[in-house]
């Protein structure tokens, strides 16, 4: 459950007592109510707000806090220490749905499951339908007032809203969960009062929001299915009995795994966007500093969130303006040319590493403020999106079935060329 700390009426921030709160030691960084006209010095780009707030040194001596009440406190994503390529990987993913998700790959213990759960608080706001038919002004505008129900045109036509703005969330698919938990079924509820209801999946729930699918090569086969087949379709169709309903599951899939638990079938790693190994830090001093600020969020989980808090907002904002700037991005046809034939190189099959290449290319642009793919773009995202994508099987099938077909038109010709008259 997420629990917005900074309202005084939901289990407020104590500190224990005699232990004073001086903003020195939090380098300067106390509360918001201490410092109500505190703002942050601007920032060019997402990416400069990272980087600025990783090398920041927190306070020595942070006080130990105890209140009993349990509740869960994601650590701060500006936070983490070190792992460049998978924070990038996770910002990217935000910026722009259209790459396709992430799988982070990595032995145990090297903060994956941390870094995704902490993406909580910077997620963007998403348009929620108010309608329990799922209706948008999107809707209108793409298939004209056939596409609402009746409902909806009425309340279009009258000038009043379809949907909202709320915070996406991310939902976790338990390890242990059914394929009904997953797709939906039958509300057992309903028929205690003799009525037959459908009652909606983690599917349906993950609608524009971040679907997460911790230790993936560990779900069952059928489950695995039918989240490719939703995320590929941007819907799927529940059936039971006489009912059947077609719910809408545009989510962002987010991945991980330990390939020392097993490897994933082809299918299923072809649909991951970006593919990024993840490795223990190797710094020393990364190493001793992820140590300390591990301590330090497990003894007072309220006061270090609140070290971050003013940079995750504003990391927020960020990724809000620069969703809405890559969908006006450009790809210079020189760029494209050269990352398709990068692709044609490897001997890549797949056309999805052109849509995760371009798109995450498109999301690092705009997460720097521009409006056109530059080289440099295109150079820090090759890595993650082309990883993992060449399958020596299927080179040395296709190699195989080439051979044969030299063979059988050679052979084809000898015959053809004796057969004339």
């Amino acid at each position: 459950m997420d629990i917005n700390t900074t309202d005084p009426d939901i289990n407020p921030v104590e500190q224990p007592e005699n232990t004073p709160v001086d903003p020195e030691i939090f380098g300067g960084h106390a509360l918001e109510e201490d410092h109500p006209n505190h703002t942050l010095p601007p920032v060019r780009s997402l990416r400069e707000l990272i980087d600025r707030v990783t090398g920041r040194d927190l306070p020595k001596d942070i006080p130990h806090e105890d209140m009993g009440i349990a509740e869960t406190l994601p650590y701060p994503f500006l936070g983490l220490v070190g792992q460049d390529e998978m924070k990038l990987s996770l910002i990217l993913s935000l910026v722009n749905p259209m790459l396709g998700g992430v799988l982070l790959v990595g032995p145990r213990g090297t903060g994956k499951t941390t870094a995704v759960r902490s993406l909580v608080n910077l997620i963007p706001d998403v348009p929620r339908s108010l309608c329990v038919y799922g209706c948008t002004e999107a809707d209108v505008e793409a298939g004209g007032m056939d596409a609402v129900c009746p409902d909806c045109a009425r309340r279009f036509a009258e000038g009043k809203p379809l949907s909202c703005m709320e915070p996406a969330r991310l939902v976790e698919l338990p390890l242990n969960a059914r394929l009904e938990d997953v797709i939906g079924g039958v509300d057992e509820r309903s028929l205690l009062q003799n009525r037959l209801r459908l009652k909606k999946g983690i599917l349906a729930q993950a609608d524009q929001n971040l679907l997460y699918l911790d230790e993936v090569n560990l779900l069952q086969d059928d489950i695995i299915d039918a989240v490719l087949d939703a995320a590929a379709q941007g819907s799927f169709t529940v059936r039971r009995g006489p009912l059947s309903a077609t719910y809408r599951s545009r989510f962002t899939l987010i991945g991980s795994m330990n390939p020392e638990e097993g490897n994933l079938r082809p299918q299923i790693l072809d649909r991951f966007g970006l593919r990024v190994i993840v490795k223990g830090l190797e710094d020393e001093k990364e190493r001793k500093t992820a140590y300390e600020r591990t301590v330090a969020y497990r003894s007072n989980p309220h006061l270090f969130t609140s070290l971050f808090e003013e940079e995750s907002i504003q990391a927020r904002q960020e990724i809000q303006a620069a969703r809405k700037l890559v969908r006006t991005v450009s790809i210079p046809e020189k760029i494209a040319r050269s990352g398709i034939q990068l692709i044609q190189q490897l001997k890549i099959d797949s056309l999805r590493a052109e849509i995760t290449l371009f798109e995450s290319a498109k999301a690092h642009a705009a997460a720097d403020g521009r409006k056109r793919v530059e080289p440099e773009d295109l150079k820090a995202v090759i890595p993650m999106a082309l990883r993992l994508r060449r399958s020596k099987y299927m080179v040395d099938y296709i190699k195989d079935r080439e051979r044969e077909d030299a063979e059988l038109h050679k052979y084809l010709d000898k015959v053809i060329t004796n057969a004339r008259p």
